[in-house]
């Protein structure tokens, strides 16, 4: 740690490069961002607080991954593609290699999509990570929550649970095999951004969402948006989930309200749930496969507003499932 390190000379070291699709990128009062014509700016923010969203012992450069990967799922979930952010950055100390190895985190992710650093903030204080992140996507086709309508398929991306499972080995309630939870420590702590994804549905899916607080919660959201209801189908959420090594492994440890309570309610999953016409099935596994993504169908929408959950022979099931909620 370098004792005189001032703000400007950590921004210098560790968070200024070159301008890439930036006018003017760090360094100025304001950043300039250039968009083409017939182009619209998609903007969200993102919050990450030391012991709330992650445990203090956190490898830094898995820290500052995931703290791009929540702000590029909120663009993967419009359809946008991601052009920069700001990062606002509250540190208890300069800490020489802590910085080091979160910001190689931040670009090696960064990087990937074409992503750059153009401005922000930084100070001391406990440690709290806030980035704006900036996408373009054409006027018009952006993938909204307000979009979908009764008769529409509802589908998820990839698998869920895994997260919500390296939590729960991580606070003690369960205890999962050294390797087995190297696997969902790397679900919880390195999630991937469903970008391509959201960029090959634009025009195909009615509406989207990410999955940040969980899967009923989240769907909950988009269901109010467009004011219906939907009905999901556990059997099939189960057998999505089967797919992923750490549930199969997990079957011995957790009963199976438990497991259905990381499936449908785990959070951090960060995975897309999304909503298409019926006759978009085929058009909607061409964009899985064109995104190298899969995803599974688990229910439709209907009128009557509510989220009902049924089993494999159409009955409903019992139990409670609350998504991760910021003030509980």
């Amino acid at each position: 740690m370098l004792a005189s390190m001032s703000e400007f000379d950590l921004i210098a070291r560790y968070f200024t490069r070159p301008v890439m699709r930036a006018a003017l990128g760090v360094g100025d009062d304001c950043a300039l961002l250039r968009t083409a014509e017939g182009m619209q700016l998609a903007v969200s923010s993102d919050m990450l607080v030391e012991g709330r969203h992650f445990f203090a012992d956190v490898d830094p450069s898995r820290l500052g991954h995931k703290a791009l990967a929540v702000n590029l799922s909120d663009l993967a979930a419009c359809g946008a593609q991601p052009l920069a952010f700001t990062l606002a950055l509250a540190l208890p100390r300069a800490d020489e290699a802590w910085l080091a190895a979160f910001s190689r985190g931040l670009f090696a992710l960064a990087d990937v999509h074409g992503c750059e650093l153009v401005g922000g903030d930084t100070t001391q204080g406990p440690l709290n990570i806030c980035i704006t992140v900036f996408g373009e996507l054409p006027k018009g086709q952006a993938l909204l929550r307000s979009g979908t309508r009764a008769g529409d398929d509802v589908y998820v991306s990839g698998t869920l649970g895994d997260a919500r499972l390296a939590l729960e080995a991580l606070r003690g309630r369960i205890t999962l095999p050294a390797g087995w939870m190297a696997a969902a420590r790397l679900r919880l702590e390195q999630p991937t951004p469903r970008v391509a994804l959201g960029l090959a549905l634009r025009g195909i899916a009615t509406a989207a969402i990410d999955i940040s607080d969980g899967l009923l919660g989240d769907l909950g959201h988009l269901l109010q948006a467009s004011a219906v209801g939907a009905r999901i189908d556990t059997s099939l959420a189960i057998d999505l989930l089967a797919g992923s090594p750490d549930f199969e492994r997990a079957e011995g440890l957790l009963h199976h309200e438990a497991r259905l309570g990381c499936v449908l309610a785990g959070g951090d999953d960060y995975e897309l749930a999304f909503t298409a016409p019926v006759s978009a099935r085929t058009a909607v596994q061409a964009a899985a496969l064109e995104a190298r993504t899969p995803v599974t169908r688990i229910g439709h929408i209907e009128s009557a507003p509510g989220l009902r959950l049924v089993d494999a022979a159409g009955q409903p099931v019992s139990g409670q499932f609350a998504s991760f909620d910021h003030f509980a």
